[in-house]
């Protein structure tokens, strides 16, 4: 069983590939207020290991399913035990099938959790928020200021 055309270049993919989503709670800058949203992300097998070893995350759940349950057509479709109102991540099919990839390269990470189900006693935190439109500004006064004889020969 193949997949839809989700994305380009998936022709190594199917159908019944592995794949988990994970419910992340992120914050969105606005007018200088910070605004907390839900959202739907593929988690890779490497994050999902860490993850499940007690670091701190931003996932409240996660749930293993396949690509198929995911993309019954081009459209994603969100897991019924996620909130309506959470969002899908931004590239969410192209991030998706990078994740489903993981799994196939390291299938032992399938056993965290096992297809059909969910998990959520994560080490759930929001002290470090991720803030999704956040922008970084350079300015000169961050470069660091040297000694006057660092570039020269005494």
């Amino acid at each position: 069983m193949t997949t839809p055309d989700i994305y380009p270049q998936t022709s190594d993919l199917t159908a019944d590939d592995y794949v988990v989503l994970g419910l992340a709670t992120c914050f969105i800058k606005d007018d200088g207020e910070v605004h907390q949203v839900q959202v739907v992300e593929p988690i890779p097998s490497a994050a999902l290991e860490a993850i499940a070893k007690g670091i701190p995350t931003s996932y409240e759940q996660a749930i293993a399913t396949t690509l198929g349950t995911v993309f019954p057509n081009a459209d994603p479709q969100c897991p019924a035990e996620f909130p309506a109102s959470a969002q899908f991540c931004d590239e969410f099919a192209f991030r998706a099938t990078a994740a489903a990839r993981t799994y196939k390269v390291r299938p032992i990470a399938q056993e965290l959790i096992p297809i059909g189900t969910s998990k959520s006693d994560f080490n759930f935190s929001t002290e470090r928020k991720r803030v999704l439109n956040s922008e970084r500004l350079v300015k000169a006064e961050d470069n660091v200021k040297q000694h006057a004889y660092t570039h020269q020969t005494l």
